[in-house]
């Protein structure tokens, strides 16, 4: 018998050899199970930190005090806050338009404006807030908004108020103030950010047609963006809903925001009941803009 070359000894399979294909189906079939293995920490993590507190707060708002499932906290916290109830939504509502209109203001600029040293200042300086927390932005205007504070002392030193013209803004308006100087870099930063990716040749034709930037801003830019303002908006809208230290530095009288009545009820008298059919109410409100949202964009997109 002739002796085998190296060659056809190498490719020779051994005993425990398996075929290249069945090494790609034991691939294939273990992929699964990496994958699930995977996916497993971030199904922990929303459990855990999202879907189990928002299950346990939903049923302690209809839990009964005296057992079983009834609408009592909500009943109760109607009544008790009501009036704060209403003053949220108009607070929320109220700085999420201010915090459109000034987007959509400084992004045209961005986006239209001829005055390279003026767009270059502006795009450096209106993302400051962004990276400021709420807490801070609270501090901020408690001394910018007080009766002795900072723009009042501005505006006595340029003879536009007398010292007992003065007066502090450390109320509603302050909330909306802090509200709208913390969430318009968030808005323009989005709605800027689309307005840069638009074909320029549509606002170069309504330019050579004689249209003036603020037209070309309402008629061409602002329908092309509006998905995205939206989406900024809805964003903006649910963080407000959400922050606690900016009406209880700010707005320490009556009405006041919900969230300072949820604190205060878990605080003052441990009603987690209560509190709890608050968040739900908060829920719902949010849940309602991002049902329409969700239709809108449903409809856009059929329409498209």
């Amino acid at each position: 018998m002739s002796a085998r070359s190296p060659t056809e000894a190498t490719a020779l399979p051994g005993p425990d050899a398996r075929p290249a294909s069945g090494r790609r189906r034991d691939r294939l079939d273990a992929s699964p199970l990496v994958a699930g293995a995977l996916v497993v920490p971030a199904l922990l993590t929303i459990f855990l930190f999202f879907l189990y507190p928002l299950g346990f707060s939903v049923g302690s708002a209809f839990a009964d005090p005296g057992g079983g499932w009834s609408l009592a906290n909500f009943a109760k916290a109607v009544e008790l806050y009501g009036t704060d109830i209403v003053f949220t939504v108009v607070i929320v509502s109220l700085a999420t338009a201010i915090a459109a209109l000034l987007a959509i203001a400084i992004g045209g600029y961005l986006t239209l404006g001829e005055c390279a040293p003026a767009v270059a200042v502006l795009r450096w300086l209106y993302r400051w807030p962004l990276f400021v927390p709420f807490i801070v932005a609270g501090q901020i205007m408690r001394s910018f908004l007080a009766k002795n504070g900072l723009m009042n002392h501005g505006l006595i030193e340029l003879g536009l108020l007398t010292p007992l013209q003065a007066q502090s803004f450390l109320d509603w308006r302050g909330v909306v103030v802090a509200f709208v100087w913390k969430q318009t870099p968030f808005v323009t930063l989005m709605v800027a950010g689309a307005m840069a990716t638009l074909d320029r040749s549509l606002i170069e034709a309504a330019r050579q047609l004689g249209a003036g930037r603020l037209r070309i801003l309402i008629g061409i830019v602002v329908p092309q963006v509006r998905q995205t303002l939206l989406v900024a908006l809805i964003l903006s809208f649910v963080t407000m809903m959400s922050v606690l230290s900016v009406p209880v530095m700010i707005n320490a009288g009556a009405p006041t925001m919900i969230t300072v009545d949820m604190a205060f009820r878990i605080t003052a008298y441990g009603d987690y009941g209560v509190a709890n059919a608050l968040g739900c109410l908060s829920y719902l409100m949010t849940g309602v803009v991002a049902w329409i949202y969700l239709r809108h964009g449903v409809r856009g997109a059929a329409t498209s």
